[in-house]
């Protein structure tokens, strides 16, 4: 107002005397979230606002627009949606206020600039204030980001169908069937592990721990439900945090137990495809949970844990990496009893015998009543 009344920066109506008397109190720092998308050239996007969650908190200033759930954003008018500013006294104070601020944002339906500013206030370069007019322009990473995965809208979209149009997988509800619930055995989680057949394995060897098998009179009994057994009765559907619920308790109540089958067959497809679960890393807590006990897996030959040949190099580094990550016993089989198809994934399972010393070996014969022999 003084400015435009004609006064100078140096009268007494405003008081600035020189460069020197402007002092920094501190930052202060504003991003523009729109409906823009980064990764087309900026191009603004449109459609229905279906989520609209806005952020808050301490220090934080937000001007929006007419935003909410249910807006719908047209292409024909400006793509922003709402200003977040946030100070600080530093300026990697004010980064971090709004990189908060706009972790509390979920807007979806359409998409945003905002995993592109948030790559902006995170990267180094722009923190320490080194920044200039080609940042931008010469670092390309700050056009890769994660899509977001969008959980809490799925599922409650997936609870809101169930409640009005039902279950499409339970055709009928039957209020006198209950289910039974679970009760976990007791067992000392504070006790050690008591002496199990992997100990035993890891004491003689294999080919001493064949020998020894061999020998004995008694029957061993390998416990296939984690495994063949939930294949059977539950389509494959059993999850890793099930298991791990059980495990551990198995190991110690259980440790005359020859085997745990654990892994491969059907139910290593299924954990990824169905279940959204990493086998690999299945197989690592399942190790973890039953250190003592021998951690069995079913392979189906040169097919691997798959439906199809694959190459030996690729059936010898599948062997390789499943002894890595916790298998003892090899179950080796194929549908039509083939020997071609086992005897090159014994002799990988063999030779991580002799490089390792650990791998072991069975075989599984499927018998067919009108198969002629």
């Amino acid at each position: 107002m003084f400015i435009a009344g004609g006064y100078k920066l140096t009268d007494q109506q405003i008081k600035i005397p020189s460069q020197e008397a402007i002092k920094i109190n501190g930052y202060a720092l504003q991003c523009r979230i729109t409906t823009e998308d980064p990764q087309n050239d900026f191009k603004p996007d449109y459609g229905e606002i279906t989520t609209y969650r806005s952020a808050s908190g301490f220090g934080i200033r937000l001007d929006a627009g007419s935003v909410y759930q249910g807006a719908i954003i047209s292409p024909f008018f400006d793509s922003m949606l709402v200003k977040v500013t946030a100070n600080s006294r530093t300026l990697d104070g004010a980064c971090r206020k709004v990189r908060r601020a706009m972790a509390e944002f979920r807007i979806r339906g359409v998409k945003t600039n905002m995993p592109f500013l948030d790559n902006i206030l995170k990267h180094e370069t722009f923190r320490k204030g080194d920044v200039t007019v080609n940042f931008i322009k010469e670092t390309p990473d700050l056009f890769v980001f994660k899509a977001p995965r969008n959980r809490a809208t799925k599922l409650v979209t997936y609870l809101g169908d169930v409640i009005v149009n039902g279950n499409a997988d339970v055709k009928k509800l039957d209020p006198t069937k209950k289910f039974i619930k679970p009760v976990v055995p007791k067992f000392d989680t504070n006790a050690a592990y008591p002496e199990g057949t992997k100990d035993k394995l890891t004491a003689l060897g294999p080919d001493a721990f064949a020998q020894w098998l061999k020998n004995e009179k008694q029957i061993h009994f390998t416990d296939t439900t984690m495994r063949d057994a939930h294949q059977s009765l539950l389509a494959t559907r059993m999850r890793t945090f099930d298991m791990l619920k059980v495990a551990e308790g198995y190991a110690k109540n259980n440790p005359n137990i020859f085997s745990m089958e654990v892994w491969g067959g059907a139910t290593f497809d299924v954990c990824m495809r169905f279940l959204q679960e990493n086998p690999w890393e299945r197989l690592q807590l399942l190790r973890k949970a039953m250190p003592n006990v021998l951690l069995q897996m079913l392979i189906r030959g040169s097919n691997g844990v798959g439906y199809t040949a694959y190459p030996d190099n690729l059936i010898a580094k599948f062997v390789e990496q499943s002894w890595e990550h916790g298998v003892d016993l090899f179950r080796i089989f194929d549908s039509l009893n083939w020997m071609q198809s086992i005897a090159p994934c014994i002799e990988h399972v063999r030779t991580e015998n002799q490089w390792f010393g650990r791998g072991f070996y069975l075989l599984y014969w499927r018998y067919f009543k009108s198969r002629k022999h």
